[in-house]
């Protein structure tokens, strides 16, 4: 079997965790606890508060919005 290279938002995950200093899934459930909001609502609100970059946010909150989280 060969490993197939990670693809969409979750390709940014091993450079969020390391650049922040957080598991993906502290930031999915941040996300969560400020639902229901609009996606760039999200994006702000991780960009603002968190100092995440633009890129890094969007693929958390589409990343975690696709999941079924909402």
């Amino acid at each position: 079997m060969t490993d197939q290279p990670i693809k969409g938002p979750a390709s940014y995950f091993p450079s969020i965790e390391k650049k922040y200093g957080k598991p993906i899934a502290h930031w999915q459930e941040l996300v969560r606890s400020h639902l229901p909001a609009k996606h760039m609502d999200l994006v702000a609100m991780l960009k603002n508060d968190h100092g995440m970059g633009h890129g890094h946010a969007n693929a958390v909150v589409a990343y975690t919005l696709a999941a079924g989280s909402g």
